[in-house]
């Protein structure tokens, strides 16, 4: 069996003087009410012919809608994730409106379940900059590494990375 590796990049920016960074909430009907838990870095998979690095660019603009611009990335390293999964995400300072509507790639499912009906939905529905506190509430449990080593890459000690790594 292969592993699974994803890869994708995390848009960071100040604003009124605290870390924000961009998170993607998962689109299609599976996920309409879900809140707290289920926000993502931006990412999906690498695919066969193309190095980790570059899928996370792909990825990036696939599920964003929105161009990385060449800024200097910072490797936050990967975490492994029960199933084996291992995801490498890069960090990146930027910025770009998450109100603006998101131009994702489409997946395709069937909706409703058992109907016979083949419906498309995009990957991601909806972008938010959060704060690096607000943003663990959001993340997936196995992405919340991300977050404390971008703070750590930047120099931030927060009473979250304190509790965690004392």
């Amino acid at each position: 069996m292969l592993t699974k590796v994803s890869a994708g990049l995390m848009m960071y920016r100040w604003h009124k003087g605290n870390l924000e960074v961009l998170l993607a909430h998962p689109g299609g009907p599976l996920y309409t009410n879900k809140d707290n838990g289920y926000w993502s870095i931006p990412k999906g998979h690498v695919e066969p012919h193309e190095t980790i690095p570059a899928a996370a660019l792909r990825e990036f603009t696939e599920e964003t809608g929105r161009t990385y611009t060449g800024e200097k990335l910072f490797s936050l390293g990967k975490v492994t994730e029960r199933d084996g999964k291992r995801i490498y995400i890069w960090a990146f300072y930027g910025n770009c409106n998450p109100a603006l509507p998101v131009n994702s790639n489409l997946f395709e499912m069937e909706w409703p379940p058992a109907s016979g009906q083949r419906c498309f939905f995009p990957e991601v529905d909806r972008l938010g900059f959060f704060t690096a506190s607000a943003a663990r509430n959001k993340i997936e449990l196995s992405q919340r590494a991300f977050i404390d080593r971008l703070e750590q890459l930047l120099g931030l000690e927060t009473r979250y990375s304190k509790a965690t790594n004392s």
